[in-house]
């Protein structure tokens, strides 16, 4: 049998092998075994070197047509099968879509957050300014602008996580206000503003302790602000984030950069007053700190004390939080568990 003899058979059988193969897998050892390095159409043309001078260029001709031949029925069969396997992998992961979609949990303020951004709408619906600041701060505005010099006793109350000489974490978000207080233009009106954040302490966590928490700051400077004026703002917001049944009493402290300082009591929840072992039988649970904004804070910012005159608080958003929703530990708020926090869903 001659070389093309030979060549027309191995095309024959391999387009009959190629038409009735059924998967991808069978079809690659087909071509390799026809048209591989090692395959019989290989293997047929090192005869070549055996035949005439004047033949082998018909030979080779006619060897590649049958290359082409069977490399195209290779192509042709393997484009078909892989839209068959496509087809069958379709119709095996067919979906639905007229089934409802898989319910998708939506995220939502964290509880604290709830209470902050309560707190705020509540301030910015009475015209005061929300803003925030740098939580690294320089000690002058954290510290000395606060009315606490280096050699303050008071600054053993807050115990610093210092960067540098100068610099530290803030232990309270009121440098924003003396920060504020040095380029607010009172030719355009009173200063009215709250500032939210967290701070830091060097504090040992527990139920009631946290290194890290939240403030909500509040300052309003103007002529002729009173301590009046205070009671009416903290009743306003206890009102808003706990009811109305709730009342606040004021009861004389000590801060360095308010005078006269006062702590800030609300009606015990838990016994509506009537007193019981949570409020050591008082009927009032301590919630806040506030007072008149010390003169010398003003004097540092630049704004006369004898024409200006405001109040300062610091809320706790943490502590509101455990209160309105009898939460016990602080460190509920912080360990990330969807189950505790799911509970404070504003859906309900």
């Amino acid at each position: 049998m001659s070389l093309q003899d030979n060549l027309n058979a191995l095309r024959d059988e391999g387009l009959a092998k190629i038409k009735a193969t059924d998967n991808l897998k069978s079809l690659n050892d087909i071509r390799v075994a026809l048209l591989g390095k090692k395959g019989k159409i290989t293997e047929v043309l090192h005869g070549m070197k055996n035949l005439p001078a004047e033949e082998k260029p018909k030979v080779g001709a006619f060897a590649n047509t049958v290359r082409d031949t069977l490399t195209e029925a290779l192509t042709s069969q393997r484009e078909k099968l892989e839209e068959l396997a496509l087809d069958a992998k379709l119709n095996a992961e067919s979906i639905d879509v007229t089934l409802p979609g898989t319910p998708v949990a939506e995220g939502e303020p964290h509880v604290i957050q709830q209470i902050i951004d309560q707190m705020c709408d509540l301030f910015m619906g009475m015209g005061y300014q929300v803003l925030s600041g740098p939580e690294v701060e320089e000690e002058r505005y954290n510290f000395e602008m606060m009315n606490l010099p280096k050699d303050h006793p008071a600054r053993d109350m807050q115990d610093t996580f210092y960067l540098s000489s100068e610099i530290l974490m803030r232990t309270q978000t009121s440098p924003m206000q003396a920060r504020t207080l040095e380029t607010h233009d009172f030719s355009q009106g009173p200063l009215k503003m709250v500032s939210p954040g967290v701070v830091f302490r060097r504090d040992t966590d527990d139920p009631t302790h946290s290194h890290q928490f939240h403030q909500v700051e509040g300052l309003v400077i103007d002529k002729h602000i009173t301590m009046a004026d205070l009671k009416g703002t903290l009743l306003l917001m206890v009102h808003e984030l706990f009811g109305e049944k709730f009342n606040v009493r004021l009861r004389p402290s000590y801060f360095p950069f308010t005078e006269p300082s006062v702590e800030a009591d609300i009606t015990c929840m838990n016994c509506a007053g009537k007193g019981c072992s949570v409020c050591k039988n008082s009927g009032w649970i301590e919630v806040l700190g506030a007072g008149m904004v010390h003169p010398n804070v003003l004097k540092m910012a630049g704004v006369d004390p004898d024409v200006y005159g405001g109040f300062a608080f610091g809320v706790g958003p943490d502590r509101f939080a455990m209160l309105k929703y009898g939460v016990d530990d602080i460190r509920d708020f912080y360990l990330n568990d969807v189950r505790f926090l799911t509970q404070f869903s504003k859906k309900g």
